[in-house]
């Protein structure tokens, strides 16, 4: 697939689809934006294909779909929020009490998960995955090998997946 092997891809597509959709319907009880969630992870996929270097693929598409319904159900609750302020006729919103409950959890377990995490992989993970920074730019920010920081990056995926088993089933 790295390579741009279409058919390669298709297989990817097909083995994990399923699985993947049926986390993302659980984690967000609505089939049609675990759909989407699931279609842009794959083109995630494919549009980042030769930069990506996965370990161990289900591991990654399951992790993925974990943080991609995080960034959903945080893009949730700013726009109702946003909806709730700009509401003129003092009307409540019907809020999505399940969704929200259940990103309350995620998140506490996640800042739970990151607070355990060694002081040098914490501000790694903070910057990559939090301020979205790349291996390089945390490279030279913190002038370490990218190798060292991408260890470190590992590093946390490894115990935050191990810490937050519970949130996303691996099928």
């Amino acid at each position: 697939m790295q390579a741009g092997d279409t058919a390669a891809f298709q297989t990817i597509y097909r083995r994990y689809w399923q699985p993947l959709f049926a986390v993302a319907r659980k984690k967000l009880y609505s089939e049609e934006n675990a759909e989407e969630l699931i279609q842009d992870l794959f083109v995630d996929l494919w549009e980042r294909r030769e930069t990506l270097q996965i370990e161990d693929l289900k591991k990654y598409l399951f992790a993925a779909v974990k943080y991609k319904v995080l960034n959903h159900i945080k893009a949730l609750l700013i726009r109702q929020k946003y909806e709730t302020s700009t509401n003129r006729d003092g009307a409540e919103l019907d809020f999505q009490t399940e969704d929200l409950l259940a990103y309350e959890d995620l998140n506490k377990a996640l800042e739970q998960g990151i607070a355990h995490l060694p002081h040098k992989t914490r501000q790694i993970f903070r910057l990559n995955r939090l301020e979205n920074q790349s291996v390089r730019q945390i490279s030279a920010s913190l002038s370490i090998p990218e190798r060292t920081v991408e260890y470190h990056i590992m590093q946390s995926l490894r115990r935050l997946r191990s810490h937050l088993k519970e949130y996303v089933e691996v099928v």
